[in-house]
């Protein structure tokens, strides 16, 4: 490594948010811009371990030590192809991904980890700022034609290295525009979209075609599909989110997450003047504690709600990394995301039991209650009841697999227990000619995993159609 005691003399550092009531007058990204002589003192910060566990920890296989020792050498141009060797969008990777790598880095044994998921961030930001990042045109044209179906990460990750393997790649979406949760599930705020219109101008220039308005299976016949395409992909995702059946449900002002999210951004995107659902004046209740809760909590706060509370049935996390979850595993502990630092009330260990309306249909408040774990079931803590005044109620509690109605019941792929579409070894469906990759197959899971499974699905499809491939595969379908 470039500087072999550099985890010594320096201490990890991360770029400064932008002040709170500046950054909740728009929707821009909230950090500041980092310096590179910091981001460098960063990369020395990287051990020459013997064992790179954050190899391991990245779904991605990313070459992190040897772009970090190439960053702090002010080797760029070679930086960035280590890392577009392994991912094909660390613009997207490097702001949304919750860095499992860093949870795997030797040095958080017992320090503060390397500072990977901003260095690979900085690589990729400075490569454009250079114009190195230019489309990667085939060699060859294989004549054979491939659908990919969903434009997510996973779907574009397929789609861009069928491209390049000289395949006639089309993807469809049924959404407005390409992106799936990239564009509409993932706020401004953490990724602003022009970094997703830029990469995908780099796709159309190499050849991939893009059809939005598009749902496979009510638009456009499952049978057309297959006739028209030697293979097709699957890669629609885990859209189907998980209810909350309580009394009130049906009531004016609960929402999904997805129902939400999606407005606020094409406001942002200069779609819409009004986003359909706002937390203007709201007094808001968000339920479900992870990243999308954190989205719904940074939106609410930009669209003025009045106020905001976050409910999740777990208890707090401790602040520390707990036992449960020892290193290199990912640790279960207490994160504080840049919309909780804006405001609103976290409230752990809850569980809501009823939703309360006016005379006219319209949520007033719900009910609730504190929860324990007992022998592995939540049991209600007697004598803790309250009522929580609230006209807006998003519920972010995850996904429960994909959306069975149309493709999939027309397709007749065969699903696992868990909902999901059931894959082989190769990422081949029980349909001919039919893969699968992504959370449609997965599960809902992170945007690495995503890529990876579309990398890895890409290279499966190649040797399908040519009986081999020179596409790299990070993942075989058993180890994902």
């Amino acid at each position: 490594m470039g500087e072999l005691t550099g985890f010594l003399k320096y201490d990890r550092e991360l770029p400064s948010r932008r002040p709170v009531p500046v950054r909740l007058r728009d929707w821009k990204e909230v950090y500041e811009p980092f310096p590179e002589g910091k981001l460098q003192k960063q990369a020395a910060r990287c051990m020459d371990c013997g064992i790179p566990f954050c190899n391991n920890g990245c779904p991605l296989g990313n070459l992190i030590p040897d772009w970090n020792d190439l960053v702090y050498r002010d080797r760029w141009r070679e930086a960035i192809e280590r890392l577009h060797a392994t991912n094909n969008f660390p613009e997207f990777t490097g702001r949304l991904c919750p860095a499992p790598c860093e949870a795997a880095c030797v040095l958080g044994i017992n320090q503060s980890p390397v500072t990977i998921k901003q260095v690979e961030v900085e690589i990729i930001e400075h490569a454009y700022d250079e114009g190195w990042v230019a489309p990667v045109l085939p060699t060859i044209r294989t004549g054979k034609k491939v659908a990919v179906v969903g434009s997510g990460p996973a779907g574009l990750a397929a789609a861009q290295q069928l491209t390049r393997a000289g395949h006639d790649v089309v993807v469809f979406e049924r959404a407005d525009r390409i992106g799936g949760l990239l564009r509409y599930g993932i706020p401004e705020f953490k990724m602003e979209k022009r970094f997703l219109d830029r990469r995908l101008e780099q796709m159309e220039a190499e050849g991939t075609e893009f059809r939005t308005g598009v749902n496979i299976g009510v638009d456009v016949a499952v049978d057309e599909l297959r006739a028209d395409f030697d293979a097709i992909v699957l890669a629609g995702g885990a859209t189907a989110w998980r209810d909350l059946p309580i009394p009130g449900r049906d009531l004016k002002g609960i929402y999904q997450a997805m129902e939400y999210l999606p407005g606020a951004n094409s406001v942002a995107a200069g779609d819409l003047a009004e986003p359909p659902v706002t937390s203007e004046g709201k007094r808001v209740v968000i339920i479900g504690g992870g990243d999308t809760g954190a989205d719904c909590l940074g939106t609410a706060h930009r669209q003025g709600a009045m106020s905001v509370h976050q409910f999740e049935i777990m208890p707090r996390p401790p602040d520390e990394r707990a036992d449960s979850t020892p290193w290199p595993l990912w640790p279960l502990m207490y994160r504080t995301s840049s919309a909780h630092e804006e405001g609103g009330e976290r409230v752990f260990a809850v569980n809501t039991e009823r939703f309360l309306g006016d005379e006219e249909g319209n949520l007033r408040a719900l009910r609730a209650h504190e929860v324990e774990m007992v022998e592995g079931r939540f049991q209600k803590v007697e004598g803790t009841d309250f009522e929580l005044e609230c006209e807006r109620v998003y519920l972010a509690m995850g996904f429960v697999g994909p959306e069975r109605d149309g493709l999939l019941d027309k397709l007749g792929v065969e699903l696992t227990a868990r909902g999901n579409v059931a894959r082989g070894s190769a990422w081949e469906t029980n349909v001919p000619d039919v893969f699968v990759c992504g959370d449609m197959g997965r599960g809902q899971s992170l945007i690495v995993w995503a890529i990876a499974e579309g990398r890895s699905a890409a290279a499966a499809v190649d040797t399908h159609l040519m009986g081999r491939t020179d596409l790299p595969a990070p993942l075989t379908a058993t180890s994902a």
